[in-house]
């Protein structure tokens, strides 16, 4: 589709401190060592900071976040803070497809709210709305919801949003992919139509389109890149498995060195798996819709902060869910269409980091999977594998296998006995991927199915593994990247 809408001459400022933002954003970005801006946020700064409509196009990973948060924050700190605070009428609004991605864009507004006195509010389903109902009673600044609970408490008069002087919508496309435009236009309708909107979205579907026609005025578009522009950084691998040992390629991969992210197509695969996974002796957890809100956030959190190495989710956590040193994402099963497969495999090679992408096809699968290839613009190695002691793995993921008896444990340290097996002569850092830091491994016997194996041997980029040192069975495991706030932070970007 041919795009007309006018784009910015602005000169993009080197630096944060360069566009003009409230000194206080400026020192908690630094303090947290962020002083460069992405390609998208130097694109688009300059025209949100100056009230204009934006329209953002990025993909996954790009940086859209603090594209949409400072100029938010900028805008309402021209007010005291707290001054024109009322009950039930927020002056910003966040609008988000899921609730994972609304907490994250929370945690990273939400020092830099602080530092302004504005005060920010997540509203989403999944939990009781009486919190919520309080909070808005109360009075906030910035809304940051999802859809549909969002509309339930306007429907019940607990939110006005009349007072509205700027509404983002991030991932709009998603938005459109899960049917809730009709919401979302719903919403729209009640905010004042003098109000700046910005629109980031990582393709520009019809729905899409619709909502920029309808919604933004004279709106500036930024693309930076497409959702389909290669990534350099990242690596896209297809292993040819059998149905009966894809349990045990996958349960090697998950045994590695560093954070693993594992994508399934349904609840009860991501569940299965988890499970499976855990009683072979890997720290697993699942991410999926049937789980409570609470259960979800305490399951990514043990993966944010190390404490479980592997995460086994549904599309849900494709969009907008940053952890740190994400070095291996697997598609255990392809997703089904080419989108689909862009946005999960975009939770690694985030920011310019280094990351590898593997999709384990079976038999019946080989004509689907060519197809999503092709759709997605990659060109993918492919390789047979026929059990879990081919060399292709330990060039995948090198590194010292750890199996953990019991799996993840929720509570306390690391769970007691674990076990090792030795790949590639101990391994070494995966290149250029940062998964050295998140697991530290104790002794104990080797499973009687592994033992040592040798195979792997020195590999460029290896050596001694930085930070994943051996530890005995009775120390806990390190916290990897840091607490799970700090990350999506650092990741919020």
């Amino acid at each position: 589709m041919a795009d007309t809408r006018p784009r910015s001459s602005s000169t993009p400022a080197a630096s944060f401190a360069g566009f003009g933002l409230p000194e206080a954003l400026v020192r908690v970005l630094s303090d947290a060592g962020i002083n460069t801006p992405f390609p998208i946020q130097s694109a688009t700064l300059p025209d949100s900071l100056a009230g204009r409509d934006v329209l953002g196009r990025g993909r996954t990973g790009s940086g859209k976040t603090y594209a949409f948060v400072l100029p938010l924050l900028a805008r309402l700190a021209t007010e005291r803070p707290g001054q024109g605070r009322r009950p039930g009428k927020p002056r910003g609004l966040i609008l988000a497809p899921t609730r994972e991605l609304a907490t994250q864009i929370d945690a990273a507004l939400a020092p830099l709210a602080k530092a302004l006195g504005i005060r920010s509010l997540t509203v989403f389903g999944g939990v009781k709305p009486g919190p919520q109902i309080t909070a808005l009673r109360a009075g906030v600044d910035i809304v940051i919801a999802c859809p549909g609970r969002l509309e339930d408490h306007m429907r019940s008069g607990h939110v006005d949003l009349s007072g509205i002087e700027v509404t983002v919508l991030d991932e709009a496309d998603h938005m459109a992919d899960l049917g809730f435009l009709p919401v979302v236009r719903r919403i729209l309708d009640r905010t004042p139509k003098s109000g700046q909107r910005m629109l980031f979205s990582a393709t520009l579907d019809a729905g899409v389109d619709v909502l920029v026609k309808r919604y933004l005025t004279d709106p500036v578009v930024h693309s930076v890149d497409s959702a389909q522009s290669p990534v350099g950084t990242m690596t896209h691998h297809v292993l040819h498995v059998d149905s009966k040992g894809r349990l045990e390629v996958i349960t090697d991969l998950a045994a590695a060195p560093g954070r693993t992210l594992f994508f399934t197509r349904t609840k009860r695969g991501a569940k299965t798996l988890a499970r499976q996974l855990s009683a072979r002796g890997v720290p697993a957890v699942e991410l999926h819709g049937n789980l409570s809100q609470g259960a979800r956030t305490r399951n990514l959190a043990a993966f944010s902060s190390g404490r479980a190495t592997t995460l086994v989710a549904t599309d849900i956590a494709a969009r907008g869910i940053h952890v740190d040193d994400i070095g291996l994402v697997v598609h255990a099963d392809p997703p089904v269409e080419h989108k689909a497969y862009l946005h999960r495999s975009g939770r690694t090679a985030r920011a310019g980091a280094a990351g590898t992408v593997v999709t384990l096809m079976t038999d019946d699968q080989v004509r689907d999977v060519r197809t999503l290839a092709r759709q997605a613009g990659i060109k993918p190695v492919t390789t047979r594998v026929r059990g879990s002691d081919h060399p292709i793995l330990v060039e995948l993921a090198p590194g010292e296998r750890t199996l953990v008896k019991g799996g993840y444990a929720p509570v306390g340290g690391a769970p007691d006995g674990e076990q090792r097996q030795s790949r590639g002569g101990g391994g070494g850092n995966r290149s250029g991927r940062g998964r050295s830091r998140g697991r530290g491994r104790s002794g104990g016997s080797s499973p009687a199915a592994g033992g040592n194996r040798s195979g792997g041997g020195n590999r460029s980029g290896g050596g001694s593994r930085s930070g994943g040192q051996s530890r005995s069975k009775q120390a806990g495991r390190p916290a990897g990247s840091g607490s799970h706030s700090a990350s999506r932070f650092s990741g919020g970007r």
